[in-house]
């Protein structure tokens, strides 16, 4: 059974959060958006999730597994903001959004290109209106260029974005990696945008648009293997778990099982010669310097693997570990979550949610000293905050009732 801290923060009591004070208008659902905004969420924004009435998000559906009928992809994206079902398409639905613009500074939306904008709801219509609002759009291929209609999915961008080729055996087929990291990466780079673009509204006292397509989110975290393409012309292919530039930086085969290393340098290469006792291979001139290790990688593999196959994964990582190298075995999400490590530093969090019961939620990764994020809320609802929001936001009891007779809400 996964432990949960006992350390969530209660900042949001005492402290306010970095970003306390600031609204955010979410129209986004599935993943990249959602993850943005919890992002900012975590960190003391006010973010009104607005869904489609009866439906609400499309990863309310997403499943199984469900908790007490909730799925488990929602409510790992969706804590500590509130729901308001909305008909944009209705002209009471527009009335409504318009009178949450007023108190909004920043709109998050991920429909495709072009669709708000056929609504009256797009970038430069708001602008005009709305001249401090931040707009951040998150679409497959960005708001502009030959592609910019095209529908982005997270395992289409992998393989467009180049991702996909480099991860896999490499005699094997090209795999994508195992979480959506083409739309984690995305929510992340807009929320850093929205930040950002917060920050200049300070100084200019002007909103603007925050523009991340999905494709420029993935080319953008190619890093060094794009580094190794453009000094060769040629692509990096697929190399399983070794890394293109070091060795050994790979998962290897002990006893019992597998375990990491990450042999960073040649000093760590020889302590690590040092603790498997193969001293002649620390100078062999085929693996004296990393240079020559990867260029005979082929070669040394198999002397690697034949020692460490002579005990344990467990012994062989405590002594690695004493020997101050870089290593770790391969862990199942049960381990992970019953890490100490984790544990102290609040990485699983319960919080009580009203259908589902006790949830589990990761924490939050970037712990601040004076500002600390803080998760406060359960995942909402479909629809829970949409009466309150509504009648603090100037609409009678009357209106609303009105707003749910005709569909608008």
């Amino acid at each position: 059974m996964t432990k949960t801290s006992d350390k969530q923060s209660k900042s949001k009591d005492t402290k306010p959060g970095a970003l306390d004070g600031v609204t955010v208008l979410d129209l986004t659902r599935v993943l990249s958006g959602p993850y943005c905004t919890m992002m900012l969420a975590d960190m003391g924004a006010r973010v009104i999730k607005i869904e489609q009435p009866k439906k609400g998000d499309d990863t309310r559906a997403w499943g199984p597994p469900f908790q007490q009928g909730e799925s488990a992809y929602f409510l790992s994206i969706n804590r500590n903001k509130e729901s308001v079902t909305i008909n944009l398409k209705s002209p009471d639905g527009r009335r409504i959004l318009e009178k949450l613009l007023e108190i909004s500074d920043v709109l998050v939306e991920n429909f495709r290109p072009g669709t708000l904008d056929r609504l009256g709801m797009g970038y430069s219509e708001l602008s005009q209106s709305h001249s401090k609002l931040i707009y951040c759009s998150v679409s497959g291929f960005g708001q502009t260029g030959p592609r910019r209609h095209e529908p982005g999915y997270d395992a289409v961008l992998q393989g467009e974005g180049g991702l996909m080729s480099i991860t896999g055996p490499p005699d094997g087929p090209a795999y994508r990696l195992g979480v959506a990291i083409a739309d984690i990466v995305s929510g992340m780079f807009s929320a850093y945008g929205i930040a950002v673009a917060l920050l200049a509204r300070h100084r200019t006292g002007h909103g603007q648009l925050v523009d991340v397509g999905m494709l420029d989110a993935v080319t953008a975290i190619l890093t060094y293997q794009a580094g190794i393409y453009f000094a060769t012309d040629t692509p990096p292919g697929r190399l399983g778990n070794r890394h293109p530039t070091i060795t050994p930086y790979e998962t290897l085969e002990a006893a019992d099982g597998d375990l990491v290393v990450a042999i960073g340098n040649d000093q760590l290469w020889r302590s690590f010669c040092a603790v498997l006792d193969i001293n002649d291979l620390a100078d062999d001139p085929r693996f004296r310097t990393n240079k020559d290790r990867v260029s005979s990688r082929e070669q040394l593999r198999p002397l690697l693997v034949k020692r460490l196959q002579s005990r344990s994964a467990g012994e062989w990582l405590k002594q690695l570990k004493a020997a101050g190298i870089p290593c770790g075995a391969v862990r199942d999400l049960g381990q992970l979550f019953s890490d100490p490590q984790i544990i102290e530093r609040a990485m699983v969090i319960a919080l009580e949610h009203p259908i589902a019961g006790t949830i589990r939620q990761l924490g939050i990764p970037v712990k601040l000293s004076d500002t600390p994020g803080a998760l406060h809320s359960p995942p909402p609802t479909l629809g829970q905050h949409t009466d309150a929001v509504l009648r603090k936001i100037g609409f009678s009891a009357d209106e609303i009732f009105r707003f749910k007779e005709n569909g608008a809400i």
